[in-house]
């Protein structure tokens, strides 16, 4: 399992008791039970996945027009001009922040366009 908080860009502290202080008030004895931690910071996220810039685990800014909609260039749906080959992450809408749903809606997209399935 993992944890993150939020942190100023560049800052290079350990949130780790934080994180931990914060689950504990709610699951006594969850310390206790931890095998090993692992700590990385903004850079060092950004690092390891270009797209993490700043080490922003939601996809980098969310700006009002990406807020409003997909852009008028993107493709409809999550669909790609590749058959069978669909995006969904933290880049697609709704946006980063909102765990799953990008995955839900292109599942969604995927099943009305290769099956004819339409989820209610």
């Amino acid at each position: 399992a993992w944890g993150y908080c939020h942190v100023p860009n560049g800052w290079e502290g350990d949130a780790t008791p934080v994180i931990e202080a914060q689950i504990e008030r709610f699951a006594p004895g969850f310390r206790e039970r931890i095998l090993s931690r692992s700590s990385w910071g903004p850079k060092r996220l950004e690092r390891w996945d270009g797209n993490l810039v700043g080490g922003d685990v939601n996809g980098g800014a969310l700006t009002l027009s990406q807020m409003l909609g997909p852009s008028r260039w993107s493709l409809p749906g999550y669909r790609t001009p590749k058959a069978g080959l669909y995006l969904c992450s933290a880049s697609t809408p709704p946006g980063g922040g909102v765990h799953g749903m990008a995955g839900f809606h292109g599942a969604r997209c995927a099943l009305r366009h290769t099956f004819g399935i339409r989820p209610t």
